[in-house]
């Protein structure tokens, strides 16, 4: 018999968060705090305040769980893409979305982004992730291209992912500057060709 999804939990939950939600929070903090590999389910079941063998009702290990965190890393953003290619005036577009992409990864309570590079993630199980990061490289390079023509849109597509996810980096180190995504955003711009004059109205039109 399945187990039923009100299994007993070894501690209260949190408000606002249901068992499923529960796991995913503890898992992300303990990868942050002290790597895939060195956490253990136990581990993250007793975060969760969950005995371990309720936790696999809700995944079926660890690769489960941060393919899950990964994949919730990107999706937001995907998901406003196909507005942003669509935008007439291209430059604001790769503004803006720069802008949420960053905002995006400071609200992550557990700045999972630093697991990116993690060995474990270049393995079959995160081929989805992986595919889906693509896919935000292409969306960079594809509104690159219609900026600024001459701009090799692949490298461009790169360079703006990456400088996105400096902002990764810099909350491991507790170094986020004030207004980070604007600075991102101008430093985009820059990337494809934009002048700073026009950079500056940009800016103040998305509202930065």
């Amino acid at each position: 018999m399945s187990p039923a999804p009100g299994r007993p939990r070894l501690t209260p939950g949190r408000p606002g968060l249901g068992p499923r939600e529960e796991v995913l929070a503890a898992a992300a903090a303990l990868f942050v705090e002290q790597g895939f590999a060195a956490t253990s389910t136990r581990q993250i079941a007793e975060r969760a305040g969950l005995r371990q063998a309720s936790l696999y009702y809700h995944f079926a290990g660890k690769d489960e769980m941060l393919l899950e965190l990964l994949e919730e890393s990107v999706r937001p953003t995907l998901e406003r893409a196909r507005e942003h290619l669509e935008a007439e005036n291209a430059a604001l577009a790769l503004c803006r979305f720069v802008l949420a992409d960053v905002d995006i990864l400071l609200r992550d309570p557990h700045n999972i982004g630093v697991l990116y590079l993690s060995p474990e993630v270049t393995g079959a199980a995160f081929a989805s992730f992986r595919a889906h990061r693509e896919e935000l490289v292409a969306v960079y390079g594809a509104l690159a291209a219609r900026v600024g023509p001459a701009v090799d849109a692949a490298f461009a597509g790169r360079c703006c992912i990456q400088l996105v996810e400096m902002v990764i980096a810099m909350r491991r180190e507790d170094r986020v500057p004030e207004r980070v995504g604007e600075r991102i955003a101008r430093a985009c711009l820059r990337t494809v060709g934009v002048d700073d004059d026009r950079i500056a109205a940009i800016i103040a039109t998305a509202g930065a």
